[in-house]
């Protein structure tokens, strides 16, 4: 028999048994619905009536949005959901008005596969999920304010999704300020004057359309001819995170290739600084700052101008403007646009053989070479072992401070996501452009000065040299010399020079680059622009939010030969012409006009940009959110310059996706005035993962963990050897264990027990099943420390508990709440287990004042049993909102600590003293103890050092 169901049961009728479990939890679960245990009133609301309430700190605490996965939850799901819901009811024990509630990050792309691969609508099957996930969730009984759930799936959310996405689009970033302010501040400057167009004429003399591209670029949203990964094999443009090393989709393992679409943009850039400065003022972990600060990628350097005849100027960014003598050569990347207005109809004569890659023109050369950079990512283009390819332009450009014609290159190692999409060449001093120097002959001018033995002729180095510890050489003209300069006095040099004479200035760059926002697939948010006549985008009123998805007879977008990166995506909604093709009033002068809707979706970023706001306030259906009750929950205070979520819980993974565009959405509306929360999160704290062991035939082949059979430290599957590693859990992987198997066999609280006792929460750790019994054992020692198993009367008696008892009791009290509030919950369950083990070695009764202490120290962990444990002591007030035992300090400092006394350190006498005793009386005892007196053997003292309670150090003389 199983450990649930064996005899013991039957002859104990009260015993604490998966069966008992599993009713103690939905009589519960059910309750704690129909009470409204864990509303949490709002400052507009339930607190202006409630003085009491209203006195308490607030505390909000959020998970990461879950996506509503058909497959289910297994065990390593929940473990997070579990943490925050232990340390949410600690909160709430301490006196805390706690939010916490759960939501749905519902659009993406797997509901839209499978809907393309059966037909079902999207909204059904995702419905189907939530519904599904819901069950799962409540019945580990998650103390959730289901109130303010939602899914972004609802029209009601994403219309303030669409609202938002409006107000960065009628934005623009003023430098000056530092700050978002609104299109028509803007325009209000164009119109007087006090801006100037950009090729001086009125504003008023300007059409409609070019007032348009000026508004474009400065809107922090909007649309482009922008490179992007072109998927033909999904039909999707790809952000640059869901493409593998290997320059393929991650989600069907398809080519991607690099293609210029006309996309919606999110000008995140303009905030670079600000998203990088307000690390500091978070509680985040280090490495994910450490992620944040690399991927924004702040660099100082020069701007330096290459002029190119009848061409304007090419113009790079470099962070090493003293080495500006020695650039050779120039390369643009493949994708630049300026490449097309350079390149000559024919071959400069004495071009190099090597420069042309065989072509009779260098148009032929390039378009030969931009078709082969495309299919490459952008890892696979900078790798450091790969043979550098490239053509020449047929163009040359003139080095601004050698004057010196330098060949224009194109070549796959330089990528538009960096600077300008355009570097100085200077081949001594960078690898990759020495390998690229040796491949195509071009010469190699040393102007570091090397600090061995090679010498400055690079004609017959090996390697390029790189130093910031050297001097300069080879770096004059007839108006500056360099020469003799370290890097850091040469750089200050040349970039006054630059500046001086109109070719450059020092600049700083950043690594960010702006925000793809656009998806060619239907189940996502559709954009709230319509185009007029001119292809001038024009955004919809609010009153005509939500804009909602149409239906359509085929969801998939217009998939084409993998392959063939010449194609266009054609996407969903695009062939739903009723929709597309209207007639409205924008409400904005001009009456009804026929436009067109924008038939791309918002990527699956959106909705999780902002769902923390709406969490605070579900019910609003007049503004994003009421302003007291965003300042209660997150606006700035003490310790929270930037405001934001108490706490946040979730995967390292979305360090630079996420974590960043929520950043971004937040700072904008705090700009505009909609929030005063600068920040989303003030503290971010990372669970590890739940693994498991993946057994794997000979073919390497998954099979079903839960029929492996253990034989002489062998792993066998239907009689054959299989291989074992540890990893993920997932269905794939056929070694998924669900909550529900282990809730049927155990009951929730020892599932919740098990994964809070399983380790640090922040580590992996690897799935044990069988490791699950010992939590029920502690669950089922407990209810017998307070309920008869045979009668089921509980058995506590009035009478006070002894010294001993008193001592375990309140030692763990101190303890279980120090770790609960670091979230250190593997730790307070071993704590909660020794007093337990402590009491049931006592024998006998507890006492009622025991007995109501150990439930209420139990509940944050188990809060089933210690809600039916506390209502069978005789209390009619949910658990839940009980305070949390406080320790009495007498009795968790130890009546006595030993001292060791040491004589040159050696230990001579080990003495048992007061926690409390001073360091003058410490010494007295510890020079009049005999061991210490024999060891002296009558010689002098020259000092005593006191450390009390814990060391005397004696030193002789």
């Amino acid at each position: 028999m199983s450990e649930t169901n064996s005899a013991a049961d039957v002859a104990a009728p009260h015993r604490y048994t998966a069966a008992m479990a599993a009713d103690i939890e939905a009589r519960w679960q059910d309750f704690w619905d129909a009470d409204g245990t864990y509303e949490a009133p709002n400052p507009t609301g339930d607190l202006a009536g409630d003085p009491e309430q209203a006195a308490k700190p607030k505390k909000f605490i959020m998970d990461m949005f879950p996506y509503p996965s058909g497959a289910g939850l297994h065990v390593g799901h929940p473990l997070g959901y579990i943490a925050t819901d232990v340390f949410a009811r600690h909160q709430r024990m301490t006196g805390h008005n706690v939010l916490h509630t759960l939501g749905f990050d519902a659009f993406g792309l797997p509901a839209e596969q499978y809907a393309v691969q059966t037909g079902t609508h999207p909204r059904i099957s995702t419905e189907a999920n939530i519904e599904n996930m819901t069950a799962q969730l409540r019945r580990l009984g998650l103390g959730h304010d289901k109130r303010r759930s939602f899914a972004t799936i609802e029209s009601e959310y994403y219309k303030w999704t669409q609202w938002i996405f409006l107000q960065i689009f009628n934005s623009w970033y003023d430098t000056d300020a530092d700050r978002a302010r609104p299109i028509a501040e803007l325009v209000a400057q164009f119109e007087s004057g006090e801006r100037p167009t950009p090729d001086g004429r009125d504003w008023s003399a300007l059409s409609a359309a070019e007032r348009a591209d000026i508004l474009s670029d400065h809107r922090l949203a909007y649309a482009s001819d922008a490179p992007v990964n072109w998927s033909p094999g999904l039909g999707t443009v790809l952000a640059n995170e869901e493409v593998t090393a290997d320059g393929r989709s991650e989600r069907g393992n398809f080519p991607v290739f690099k293609s210029k679409l006309r996309q919606w943009n999110m000008r995140i850039t303009a905030y670079a600084d600000r998203l990088l400065n307000d690390l500091d003022g978070l509680d985040w972990p280090e490495a994910i700052k450490l992620q944040q600060r690399n991927w924004i990628g702040r660099s100082e350097g020069a701007r330096v101008d290459f002029p190119v005849d009848g061409a304007g100027d090419i113009t790079v960014f470099t962070t090493r403007q003293d080495t500006l003598f020695g650039a050779t050569y120039m390369v643009l990347a493949p994708e630049r646009e300026l490449v097309e207005r350079i390149i000559p109809a024919a071959w400069p004569d004495g071009t190099h053989p090597v420069w042309t890659g065989g072509h009779a023109t260098p148009a032929e050369a390039v378009t030969a070479y931009r078709k082969q950079a495309a299919a490459k990512s952008d890892v696979e283009r900078q790798a450091e072992a790969k043979d550098k390819t490239g053509v020449f332009t047929g163009a040359y450009a003139t080095n601004p401070v050698s004057g010196e014609r330098v060949p224009v290159f194109i070549a796959d190692y330089v990528l538009m996501g960096y600077g300008t999409g355009a570097i100085m060449a200077v081949p001594a001093h960078d690898p990759r452009d020495f390998a690229f120097a040796r491949a195509f002959e071009l010469p190699i001018r040393c102007v570091v000065e090397p600090s061995d033995d090679r010498g400055t002729d690079a004609s017959t180095w090996e390697d390029a040299f790189g130093s910031y510890d050297a001097k300069l050489v080879n770096s004059a003209n007839d108006e500056i010399s360099l020469d003799g300069l370290g890097v850091v006095d040469a750089k200050i040099r040349i970039t006054e020079w630059l500046k001086e004479h109109g070719v450059g200035e020092g600049t700083v760059n950043f690594r960010l680059r702006d925000w793809l926002f656009s998806r060619q697939r239907y189940w996502g948010e559709p954009f709230p622009i319509v185009y007029d006549e001119d292809g001038i985008a024009h955004p919809l009123p609010e009153s005509m939010l939500p804009l909602e998805l149409p239906e359509v007879d085929d969801y998939s977008p217009r998939t084409f030969d993998p392959d063939d990166a010449d194609t266009q995506p054609e996407t969903p909604l695009s062939r739903n012409a009723d929709w597309v093709d209207v007639t409205l009033d924008l409400g904005d002068g001009a009456g009804p006009k026929k436009y067109r809707r924008e038939t791309n979706t918002m990527p699956n970023w959106a909705g999780s940009c902002w769902y923390e706001l709406r969490y605070l306030d579900p019910n609003n259906s007049d503004k994003l959110v009421d302003p007291a009750i965003e300042q209660y929950w997150m606006g700035p205070r003490e310790g929270q310059p930037t405001g934001g979520v108490d706490l946040y819980v979730g995967g390292a993974e979305h360090a630079v996706l996420h974590l960043l565009y929520a950043r971004f959405w937040s700072k904008v509306l705090h700009d505009l005035g909609h929030v005063s929360s600068a920040e989303p999160f003030h503290k971010l704290y990372n669970q590890g993962m739940i693994q498991a062991f993946v057994y794997r035939d000979s073919r390497g082949i998954a099979v079903p963990a839960a029929e492996v059979e253990e034989r002489d430290g062998a792993y066998y599957y239907e009689g054959e050897k299989v291989s074992r590693v540890l990893g993920k859990m997932g269905k794939s992987l056929k070694n998924a264990v669900t909550p529900d198997e282990i809730c049927g066999e155990y009951g929730a609280d020892t599932l919740r027990l098990y994964e809070m006792a399983m380790g640090p929460l922040d580590v992996s750790r690897p799935w044990d099943t069988r490791a699950v019994v010992g939590q029920y054992r502690l669950l089922q020692r407990l209810w017998r420390n307070v309920v008869d198993e045979e009668s089921g009367e509980v058995t506590v008696v009035d009478a006070e508990p002894g010294e001993d008892t008193l001592r375990a009791l309140h030692k763990a009290i101190d303890g279980v709440g120090g770790d609960m509030a670091g979230m250190r919950f593997n730790t307070a369950i071993a704590k909660v287990t020794e007093l337990n083990n402590h009491l049931t070695k006592a024998g006998g009764p507890l006492s009622r004042s025991v007995a109501e202490a150990l439930v209420l120290l139990v509940a944050p962990l188990a809060p089933h049993i210690a809600e039916e444990l506390w209502r069978r002591l005789g209390h009619t007030e949910s658990v839940v909102h009980q305070d949390f035992p406080v320790a009495d300090p007498a009795y968790v400092v130890d009546e006595t600590v030993t001292c060791v006394v040491q004589i040159k350190g050696k230990v001579r006498a080990r003495l048992e003293i007061s926690p409390s005793i001073t360091d003058a009386e410490l010494e007295t005892l510890a020079l009049a103890d005999p061991a210490v007196v024999a060891a002296l053997d009558g010689a002098g003292i020259r000092k005593v050092i006191v450390r009390a309670p814990k060391l005397v150090n004696i030193v002789p003389a």
